[in-house]
Parts: structure tokens; sequence; C-alpha cells
């Protein structure tokens, strides 16, 4: 199989490891797209910061869209390589950039004409919801970069190839830190140079990636980038990817309800504090995230190969490295948690509220990373729905228990509790539904 890695053979700790730390290292340098817009805006102000959180609710539901390619490009590719079917998993990997540039297309489109009543929904004041608009309809121009872009790191990740999406990826950080303080100081355009910074460093890393697929690392012997869509490989690709896309749509769907309730008892500190705290908050997410999709990989070729025993070995081995992981955010977020949110926004108001958010979230840490590590293992094996079912289940309970606690007297930490406690209990449902499915699916 031409330009891919067998993950079918060899000691499984270190092929995790392999595939895991630049997944990671892609993962954060993503989530430092925002941070970085964050730590420059929020020199700006905190209303500034208001106005890019609200669009970074809507780019995080564009990033949950991509999941459908490039969860379905790491499932669908790298189980036709664990087969040793090529010329599957070119196929496979020209429909999942063709269904992520259609889709993509059409949700740019619809924000953009959309963006006056989409941002309205915050209630936020004439001025922040003017910024917002307009750093809106500038980044909804770029989003076919970051589905494309996103489909690519799913085929080179299903290939064992996860350090050349990390290089990639880390030449469009390094350009966006470059150009954010140069458009948003230098040349005076405020919220919209973070915005015109992140568009070009998108259409960067896509470029780069056309680059590599084409010219300098051609996967499989080559296959096209868009196709004419046949029915059986796009069935496929919407049976693994869709479950994830939705759940991780609904997720942001529902944080956009939280963002509102935020806003209505916190005003533009309580919204301030739930974006610019999710950023934060990503830092845990995206490093258990690396290792849940490096195990999904290495799981969807073991798995098409038949060799269980090393599936079991990855899972138990990842389960330990995130169950650390979970202990040490904790600690950070529960002590640390102003300090760390003072890096973002140094206004005193705005991190002392965003250090009470981040100790409340940081309890639910470890049960967080557990609910990612099953994640992982449900994807690898072509199962995607039950991950769904308990996400959508329980981040849906998430309005209701914000509004119930918030009417007991917590006020806009009620809001925080249902965020904490929400994850808490999928973490520990999904762990319980796969003890109870073990000897079915293994």
């Amino acid at each position: 199989m031409q330009g891919t890695k067998n993950l079918t053979e060899g000691p499984i700790k270190k092929q995790l490891f392999n595939l895991a730390l630049p997944i990671m290292g892609t993962s954060f340098i993503q989530m430092a797209y925002s941070i970085t817009d964050m730590a420059w805006v929020g020199r700006l102000g905190s209303e500034a910061v208001a106005a890019v959180g609200a669009v970074g609710i809507l780019t995080w539901m564009t990033s949950s869209i991509s999941y459908l390619n490039k969860v379905g490009s790491e499932v669908s590719v790298a189980q036709s390589i664990g087969a040793q079917e090529a010329e599957e998993a070119r196929n496979f990997a020209s429909h999942n950039l063709t269904i992520a540039l259609i889709i993509s297309i059409c949700w740019g489109l619809l924000l953009f004409a959309l963006a006056y009543p989409v941002i309205g929904f915050f209630k936020l004041d004439a001025t922040i919801s003017a910024h917002a608009v307009s750093y809106l309809r500038i980044i909804s121009t770029a989003f076919p970069f970051v589905l494309l872009s996103a489909a690519c790191t799913g085929i080179y990740n299903a290939a064992g190839l996860s350090k050349i999406p990390f290089y990639v990826s880390g030449s469009g950080l390094i350009m966006n830190m470059i150009l954010d303080p140069l458009f948003i100081f230098g040349f005076g355009m405020g919220t919209d140079g973070a915005a015109c910074a992140t568009w070009l460093s998108e259409a960067t890393v896509l470029a780069i990636f056309i680059y590599y697929l084409k010219k300098r690392y051609k996967l499989f012997g080559g296959f096209s980038f868009f196709v004419r869509l046949k029915s059986r490989y796009s069935k496929r690709i919407f049976q693994l990817g869709l479950p994830v896309a939705m759940l991780n749509s609904l997720f942001a769907v529902i944080n956009l309800m939280m963002a509102r309730t935020a806003s209505t008892y916190g005003g533009h500190i309580g919204l301030m504090t739930l974006t610019a705290g999710g950023q934060i908050e990503a830092l845990a997410w995206n490093t258990s995230q690396g290792f849940s999709t490096a195990l999904s990989t290495f799981v969807a070729q073991n798995y098409a190969a038949r060799k269980k025993e090393r599936v079991l070995g990855a899972y138990h081995t990842t389960l330990k490295m995130t169950a650390i992981l979970g202990v040490f955010c904790t600690l950070l977020f529960v002590f640390f948690g102003s300090e760390l949110f003072s890096l973002i926004v140094p206004e005193k108001a705005a991190y002392e509220a965003g250090g009470i958010f981040l100790r409340i979230d940081g309890y639910s840490m470890i049960f967080m990373m557990l609910e990612i590590t099953m994640q992982g293992l449900f994807y690898g094996t072509g199962r995607t729905v039950p991950p769904a079912i308990i996400s959508i289940t329980f981040n849906s309970l998430r309005i209701p228990m914000a509004i119930g606690l918030t009417a007991m007297g917590l006020g806009i930490a009620g809001v925080w509790w249902a965020i904490s406690i929400s994850s808490m209990l999928k973490g520990i449902v999904l762990f319980a539904w796969f003890r109870i499915l073990q000897k079915k699916i293994l």
C-alpha cells in the first residue's frame, strides 16, 4: 500500500505515541488559531472578545461539520488499508474531499447570508453585534479551506502519516501568529484584522496540503481530488461520519443556547467567560482527542485485519495515558484557573469570572478524557452511533439543567455546573456501554 504505514504489526505503545503526538500537535495548532485571535483581540477589551467569541461558537459548529469527512476519511481509508485494498482507499479519499467541498460551500453561503439574524440571537449590544457580523462574513468565505483541510488530515491520519498534517497546520499557525498583530494593530483593522489573518492562514494550509498530495507525497499511487459521487462510497462515508458530525454540531448548537443563557445572567462578561473558557478547556480536549484519533486509526487497521488482541492492548494503553492527563488538568484548572484565564483576557473582572468557570469545569476533566477515549475505540470498529447517542442525550440535558440550577440561586455558576455534571455522566455511561458490548465487539 504505497506511502502508508502498517499498524497491524510492531510495538503497540510506540505506534500509538508516534501517531498520537503529531495529531495532538495538529489539534493544538488548530485550537491555537482561535486562542491567538482571542489573545490579541483581548488587548482590545472584553467587548471585542465577546464579538469574536460569538462567532467562535459558529466556527466551532463548522469544525463539527468537518468531522463528517475527517472521521469518514480516518475510518474508511484506514480500514481499506488494513484490508490491503488500495483502490478502495483511493475512492474513499476522493469521495471524502468531494463531499467536503460541497458541504463547505453550502454552509459558508448560508452563514454569510444570515449573518445578522444569527448574531442577533446572542442579544449583544449593537456595536458588538456589528463587529461580530463583519467577522463572521469574512470567516465564512474560508469554510471550504477548513473542511477540505480536515478531510486531508483524516486521509493522512488513516495512512499512519500524522506528522504531515502537523507540519502543514504548523505552517498556517506561524503565519496566523505573524499576521494577527499586523492586521489588528498595524493596519488598524481590529476584529476584522483577526478574521483576515485567519482566512489567509487557512488558505495557505489547504494550498500546502494540495501540494503534498499532488506533488510531494502521493498516497496510494495518487488519486483524484474531486469525482462524481457514487452511492456505495458516499453512503459508507455518511454512515461513519454523520453521527460524529451530528453529535459535535448539536454540541455546538447546545453551546449556542448555553452562550445565550450565560449572556442573559452574566452579560458580555458571561458570554466572554464561556467562549474564552471553552478555548482553555480545549487544551485538555485536544490532547485527549489526539490519543483518541490515534486509537481510532490503530483500531481501524487492526480490526479490519482481525487482530483483536492488538485492539485491546491499544485501548488499555490509551486509557492509562488519558487518565494521567485528566488528573493533571483537574489540578491545573481547580488551583490555577484564574492565572490561566488571565493569559487570555487580562481584565480583572474577566479572569476572576473565568477562574470560577475553570474550577467547576476542572472537576469533570477525567470523565471527559474517559468519554473521548471510548469514542476512539468505538469509531475504530466502525460503530460511531453509540458515542453519538450518549453525547446528544447528555449534552441536551445541559440546557434544562442550566436553567434549573440558575433558578435555584446559583446564578451564572449554575451554567458552569450544568456543563461539568453532564461531562461526568457522558464518560461514565459510554464506558459502561462498551463494557456491556465488549464481548460482541471484540
